[in-house]
């Protein structure tokens, strides 16, 4: 599976962007995605995730409300819409892939996009 992350960009406190993360390849082997993010000096996180089904879905507590994740499954697009975006949310971004069927923040990704930068100024 080959994941294309895209929509990144810089943004004012409040404000909205939608990432997409395009699939293509192998996948019809592929349970979920899930986006992360990664700031400056800080470990990795799980941010949302989506089965490609649409029957499973996650979402951190830290974006709860104010990002939504959603599919489009003839596109083999999975995407992330982020409002009320703080300066806290600056990271990049990361979808990745799992085959694995279960919790959405807890399964193994073993396949990642490029990632793709969202600063949030104050």
């Amino acid at each position: 599976v080959q994941l294309q992350a895209s929509g990144g960009g810089l943004v004012q406190a409040g404000g909205s962007l939608r990432l997409s993360c395009a699939a293509s390849g192998r996948t019809f082997g592929s349970y979920a995605i899930g986006w992360f993010r990664q700031a400056p000096g800080k470990e990795r996180e799980f941010v949302a995730g989506i089965s490609w089904s649409g029957v499973r879905s996650d979402t951190a507590d830290s974006v709860k409300g104010r990002f939504t994740i959603s599919r489009d499954i003839a596109k083999n697009t999975v995407y992330l819409q982020m409002n009320s975006l703080k300066p806290e949310d600056t990271a990049v971004y990361y979808c990745a892939s799992t085959v694995v069927s279960g919790p959405l923040k807890l399964s193994r990704y073993d396949y990642w996009g490029q990632g793709t930068l969202v600063t949030v100024s104050s």
